[in-house]
């Protein structure tokens, strides 16, 4: 029982790629438009908690990323000077490089049946009751039974569905960093002082880490290469302990990226008729809880499940996945900016675990 035979996913990214897999898999014809010419990503490294295993190994990648990634079940907190001021136990985590879970993503929407359309875009669509007419840029088009809008936080399809939802800047941005990994880093560890907001990294691997610094929000789009490595490299220079050694590897901008933090949550229906978003295109976060990813994964086994449950598509599907989906989300959004606001403001007595308690105890718990 399928309310789907053919689907249109706009968007290759963890959404859009996980969605199409279980659906592929289910026997519906499912087609992947991604304006990239391929499925590489740019970022560093990804922090997987819980939900987000749960997802992956449902896919089938989940012990193919955590071959090459690395677990660790402890989060720590530094001072400036390097010191280690507390260690706090955390479920097992998975801490991995995140363009290959893109790739892995990926080969399972294509082993699973998913058609491919890479350096395309759609331009327009209609639909009625029965369908979604779709008009590609090559001037090709083609009728499916659903189009989903997995194509992130500047989404298309959201804009072309009318649903007035757009990213705000938080008022900070990030630098990431893919480096070698000190042997004494067994666990994340995170520092909240300093000259920035957080100066943190993540094992990703045998001998790799990401690491990341998070500055107030600045035009950074002229650095040539050498001055990304010089900006890092001094924003990191006041940290110790495995900062030193990390700084060190700090040498080619290749491995370093640089994004300003951003949020958005659509308030009401995430879809209009037979066009619906998800991911990043329906809401966005600053990674403060580490969760962006772990939701957008939810996101697609949720749709994925009531599609593939249900007898056909209509408003009580996207109103149950909603449902379903607002209260996780809505969390992980809220939460990452009270954590966010907090750091912008200086307060030295914010509840931090407070506020994470609630979170991961709801999210430690089935979608």
């Amino acid at each position: 029982m399928t309310s789907v035979r053919t689907v249109l996913v706009v968007g290759g990214g963890t959404a859009g790629c996980t969605v199409a897999a279980l659906l592929a898999r289910a026997g519906v014809a499912v087609e992947i438009v991604e304006r990239k010419p391929d499925f590489t990503v740019h970022g560093s490294g990804i922090t997987l908690q819980g939900a987000a295993h749960r997802v992956l190994r449902e896919v089938g990648v989940y012990d193919e990323l955590h071959r090459h990634g690395f677990e660790f079940a402890a989060l720590g907190l530094r001072s400036v000077d390097g010191r280690l001021l507390v260690e706090n136990p955390t479920p097992p985590t998975l801490g991995a490089y995140r363009p290959k879970m893109a790739e892995l993503l990926a080969a399972a929407a294509v082993e699973a049946g998913a058609k491919v359309r890479l350096g395309a875009t759609i331009t327009s669509f209609t639909q009625d009751e029965h369908g979604v007419d779709v008009v590609f840029a090559d001037g090709d088009t083609a009728r499916y039974d659903l189009l989903i809008g997995a194509d992130g936080v500047r989404s298309s399809v959201r804009r072309q569905l009318g649903i007035e939802a757009e990213p705000r800047p938080v008022g900070m941005g990030i630098w990431r960093v893919h480096a070698r990994r000190p042997a004494e880093v067994t666990n994340a560890e995170l520092v909240y002082d300093g000259p920035c907001y957080i100066a943190g990294f993540t094992p990703t691997g045998p001998d790799t880490l990401y690491a990341y610094l998070v500055e107030a929000a600045q035009d950074r789009s002229a650095h040539t290469a050498e001055r990304k490595v010089a900006t890092m490299r001094e924003l990191a220079r006041p940290y110790r302990g495995p900062w030193e050694e990390i700084r060190e590897d700090i040498t080619d901008a290749d491995r370093i990226n640089y994004t300003w933090f951003e949020h958005l949550l659509i308030d009401g229906a995430w879809n209009r008729g037979r066009a619906v978003v998800i991911g990043d295109a329906a809401h966005t976060c600053p990674p403060t809880l580490a969760l962006g990813a772990a939701m957008a994964l939810e996101d697609a086994s949720v749709l994925a499940e009531l599609l593939l449950t249900r007898d056909h598509v209509d408003q009580e599907l996207f109103d149950a996945f909603v449902a379903r989906r607002m209260p996780r989300a809505g969390a992980v959004v809220n939460g990452s900016m009270q954590l966010a606001t907090w750091l912008l403001e200086g307060e030295r007595n914010a509840d931090i675990p407070g506020l994470m308690g609630p979170i991961y105890a709801l999210l430690a718990e089935p979608a």
